[in-house]
């Protein structure tokens, strides 16, 4: 017989795990206090960027390795679903005026520093050796033609990517449908347990209880807090850029990434700060204010909205996986979330059936069997 999965928390990591465990065979529940739209969804509030080394500059190197597993995972988990969604694999473009110069000399010295701590096979050779050489306005030109003559020299990575979020959340949302998954909408989750669930509605069992809750888990898990994220989401039809563009600034470095017909997501940094009320004038302005610095055709854009969320982050800025008889606990995605996802479910799912986890990430497992033994790990 197949085993029976309840999931709560219904965000990019709840939608994924519960349609990989419904192909694998899994009877899979999904219980939200919230409806199915996402709005407010730490993931409705991201950009959906794949860099795991444009993230390195404030990531640990596992990150990067977590992200690299993770980009050809996206690829089969949108072919396999048959997923309508905005995803492109052609680099990102790091930039910086005159002036700051000396912050993108910075920004590569410290990942080639990063990267010397990634071990063998975490990071592809031809990213490696991207790093060290810098762009110059020429071939900085010909990857991006519109920023000819505004910038003289840049970084670029290649093989990092991106994806539409907003399409992604929305398209899992009409997968779970299709895979007949059962979805408790509005229904809180006031206790959980190995293989139980407590709900207003009554007591559910399960083999497998899995909580998804993010920053919805600070009662059972106490070092979970929220990091502020930031964005503005414009149409710029005089702008045409076709990979993620990041601008290193001493006060507000930013990344611009590129949607489908002259969409564009502009973020900022994080902010160490739960508060989730909606953006600052201050920090409307200056997001708008260094976009336009980068290319003069977001003056005439139109604005379509502006979030601001809290994303669940642990101290050591790196996910947890704790696994328990009956019962798995995820959380710490931080701002990492679409990069390492599919990664992440991966491991799930490989506690859940039993198989060994390799050495490398062993670090953001914490696994006991019910006699308190710990779980194996490869050799």
């Amino acid at each position: 017989m197949s085993q029976t999965v309840g999931i709560v928390g219904t965000g990019l990591l709840g939608r994924l795990l519960a349609l990989t465990l419904r192909q694998r065979g899994w009877q899979v529940s999904l219980f939200d206090k919230d409806g199915p739209t996402v709005p407010h969804s730490c993931g409705y509030a991201g950009a959906g960027m794949l860099s795991p080394i444009s993230e390195l500059e404030s990531a640990e190197p596992l990150i990067a390795r977590l992200g690299f597993d993770s980009l050809p995972l996206w690829r089969q988990l949108i072919d396999s679903l048959n997923l309508s969604v905005y995803f492109q694999t052609e680099g990102t473009l790091i930039v910086a005026h005159h002036l700051d110069s000396a912050d993108l000399h910075h920004f590569r010295h410290m990942l080639q520093g990063k990267l010397r701590q990634c071990q063998n096979g975490e990071v592809p050779a031809t990213v490696a050796s991207a790093i060290d050489w810098q762009l110059s306005s020429g071939p900085l030109a010909q990857l991006e033609p519109e920023l000819s003559g505004r910038f003289h020299s840049g970084i670029f990575i290649p093989e990092e990517g991106q994806l539409d979020n907003r399409q992604l959340l929305i398209a899992l949302e009409n997968a779970l449908n299709q895979a007949e998954i059962q979805c408790h909408w509005y229904t809180p989750v006031q206790a959980l347990q190995g293989g139980q669930l407590e709900t207003p509605s009554g007591h559910w069992r399960f083999d497998w209880v899995i909580d998804c809750r993010g920053l919805g888990a600070k009662p059972d898990w106490k070092n979970v807090r929220g990091v502020r994220g930031e964005i503005v989401r414009v149409y710029a039809p005089e702008v045409n850029l076709r990979r993620p563009v990041r601008l290193m600034h001493p006060r507000y470095p930013l990344y611009i990434a590129p949607r489908e017909n002259h969409h564009y997501v502009i973020g900022a940094t994080s902010i160490e700060s739960e508060d989730s009320k909606p953006m600052t004038v201050q920090s409307a302005m200056e997001l708008l204010s260094a976009a336009f610095a980068v290319h003069e055709g977001f003056a005439e854009a139109s604005i379509l909205d502006s979030l601001a969320n809290c994303r669940p982050a642990l101290p050591d800025h790196l996910p947890q996986l704790q696994l328990r008889p009956g019962l798995l606990r995820i959380n710490g995605l931080y701002r990492h979330g679409f990069l390492i996802a599919p990664q992440v479910v991966q491991l799930a799912c490989e506690l859940l059936s039993g198989q060994p986890i390799p050495e490398h990430y062993q670090a953001i497992i914490q696994a006991s069997t019910a006699s308190g033994q710990a779980m194996p790990v490869c050799p």
